[in-house]
């Protein structure tokens, strides 16, 4: 039988989870959790789903899925997530960012864990086909030791975008961060509470020994580079390309890195992260590690921002990593900390009831 699925908020990214986990043999969306009443019945129609809810409270009160899929506003995630892993839910998964505050966040890994529930990430690019088999090729050894690592553009939406880029510098390096440094600019963004407009320097102290050099400025990459002797994996917000070897005036050279394809393409990275969350779910949750991204990636990415905006406040104060003090918080930009609803981005009726959210 196909394990039932209820989706918790449904905006435009809630409707993105809902096609995907529509279209998978394995799974069937049976209930639907919305606050915006008329998105809620429109969502619903479109995708034959009778069992309809105001909130997750209510949701869970009558129904208890095998997944929930949280895809809330920043501001509302944590008590949904509490919520399911309290139900008995055996899956739970949420987006980015998870949160602001590190001590709501830990709540959340906590309650999944004392409940059994597998806790799962969603819509990072770490979930990608591609990356994830560079990843494992650069594990293997295939390309020799890893010699450095480094970050481009890493500023504006720090929680959000930015997030990105540490999710798979972690997964590349096959390391997590242990300390960082950094400088904020401008002095108006880093004394706010939210990071917009936020742009960081500085370098990531690796777990592996390496120091990660981290740029805001303007270079050829904009997202993460790994490189051994003779080999860089260049991950530029799109598949991984792979330089391998020198030409005869010692510049690397590109190679066809012959990517397996993704089974269901049409829902990108999304795809592959539910997917990698279906088949843990089939394992146990002491499998979790494998998540192609898991709730523990997403508080590790938070975590490191909250870092880099609290070392530059400081004056470019080395922070070590587990922070210490879980009352830190970063705040996200509205639209992704309150949704489109109230920062005066709504989603229109005819959209939500279209086939293709935008």
């Amino acid at each position: 039988m196909p394990l039932t699925v209820g989706i918790i908020g449904c905006g435009r990214m809630g409707q993105l989870y809902a096609e995907a986990y529509n279209t998978l043999p394995e799974t069937e969306l049976v209930a639907i959790a919305e606050m915006n009443p008329e998105r809620l019945r429109v969502v619903g129609e479109r995708f034959g789903v009778d069992a309809l809810f105001a909130d997750a409270r209510q949701m869970l009160d009558t129904v208890t899925p095998d997944i929930v899929a949280v895809v809330l506003p920043g501001k509302y995630i944590k008590d949904a997530v509490i919520a399911a892993a309290e139900a008995g839910v055996g899956g739970i998964s949420t987006d980015k960012p998870i949160g602001a505050v590190l001590s709501d966040v830990d709540e959340m890994v906590d309650a999944c864990a004392q409940a059994g529930a597998v806790f799962a990430g969603g819509n990072l690019q770490r979930a990608m086909t591609e990356v994830q088999q560079a990843a494992a090729r650069l594990k293997s050894g295939e390309f020799g030791p890893i010699l450095g690592a480094s970050v481009h553009r890493f500023g504006s939406e720090i929680s959000g975008g930015g997030c990105q880029h540490i999710a798979v510098l972690r997964l590349l390096t096959g390391a997590e961060v242990t300390e960082v440094t950094a400088w904020g600019d401008p002095p108006e963004a880093l004394e706010q509470e939210d990071d917009e407009g936020l742009q960081i320097n500085g370098q990531f102290r690796l777990s592996s020994g390496l120091v990660c050099p981290v740029f805001t400025d303007e270079t050829p990459c904009r997202g993460v580079e790994v490189w051994t002797q003779d080999t860089l994996v260049r991950w530029d917000w799109d598949v991984p390309q792979i330089f391998r070897g020198f030409d005869a005036q010692g510049r690397r050279q590109p190679i066809d890195p012959q990517y397996e394809p993704a089974e269901y393409p049409q829902y990108g990275y999304l795809g592959t992260s539910i997917q990698s969350f279906l088949r843990i779910l089939a394992q146990g949750v002491e499998h979790e590690d494998e998540l192609f991204v898991s709730g523990h990636d997403l508080l590790k990415s938070l975590e490191v921002a909250v870092a880099a905006k609290h070392s530059a406040l400081r004056g470019s104060v080395p922070l070590s990593l587990p922070l210490e003090d879980r009352s830190l918080a970063l705040y996200p930009r509205a639209y992704r900390w309150l949704g489109g609803d109230a920062s005066g981005v709504p989603q229109s009726t005819e959209e939500a009831a279209s086939n293709s959210p935008s």
